[in-house]
């Protein structure tokens, strides 16, 4: 291949129309998953299905948009894999269980009205999808490559931050799988240091974007989607529901929130 081909312009479409198609299929797809949830009464598959969109954006705005084939590569990988991954984690897990907890308590809170306060709750999700994706938009149409030192940065914080997630994510399943753990509280390997671990990485993964919007006249954008992130997990949806849920089936859970940092994996506190 001519290397010259890294580094020339191409559009298959404008970034306007392309964003507009990319969040309209988003919203469908979490439509589509709201109809079949009238049927089953189990909301679980919204969690997977959110996450694939949202990594099948990265790979729709890298397949539409201008930058340097090599950026839009990198995009179209970090994103995917990253969509697919937790996407895939989140099935396998929710797959033939009963409705998560949190959805659950929502559908009990809301009883004659929760179908349409969900249809509500999961079309809310693809405005977060709409911020969430705004970076990719941003690289996706970049002009030019990121300065090589961003493009390192951007592959060390997403192999950091999907690695953490994996191990955090495997550590929490086979605690589980242990028929002794039933009704305990995780308190070993990354779970010793952070009541959220897997928080914490997913949060760190949105900084992936801003690395390789950096250098692009609207590089700032970048910053929008950890910011984003970090308001669902700590403030919204995240953190507060899970431990409200948490905190009311396990009684050792008010020790583990006393002695462990809620977000940021630091060393516990006096845990016994």
């Amino acid at each position: 291949m001519n290397l010259d081909t890294l580094y020339a312009p191409r559009q298959l479409m404008s970034p306007g129309p392309a964003y507009a198609i990319g969040i309209a299929c988003v919203a469908l797809a979490l439509s589509v998953v709201w109809s079949f949830q009238l049927r089953s009464h189990n909301a679980n598959m919204v969690d997977p299905v959110w996450s694939w969109s949202l990594g099948w954006l990265g790979l729709f705005f890298a397949a539409c948009g201008s930058a340097p084939v090599a950026v839009r590569v990198m995009l179209a990988v970090l994103a995917g894999l990253w969509g697919f991954r937790l996407g895939t984690h989140l099935f396998l897990r929710n797959h033939g269980k009963p409705e998560d907890g949190r959805y659950a308590r929502l559908r009990k809170d809301w009883g004659a009205r929760a179908d349409r306060n969900l249809f509500g709750f999961f079309q809310f999700q693809t405005l977060f999808s709409a911020l969430l994706s705004l970076p990719f938009v941003v690289v996706a149409w970049r002009d030019d490559l990121p300065p090589t030192g961003c493009i390192v940065a951007a592959v060390i914080v997403w192999l950091v931050s999907i690695g953490g997630e994996a191990l955090a994510d495997s550590q929490l399943a086979g605690f589980k799988r242990e028929p002794a753990n039933r009704g305990r509280v995780n308190r070993s390997g990354l779970w010793r240091y952070s009541r959220h671990p897997n928080y914490f990485f997913e949060c760190l993964h949105w900084f992936t974007y801003l690395f390789l919007a950096i250098g692009s006249e609207w590089w700032w954008v970048g910053l929008i989607s950890p910011a984003v992130m970090a308001f669902l997990l700590l403030k919204l949806s995240g953190i507060p529901i899970t431990e409200a849920h948490m905190a009311h089936d396990r009684p050792d859970y008010a020790e583990y929130i006393r002695t462990t940092s809620p977000f940021i994996p630091w060393f516990p506190g006096n845990d016994g």
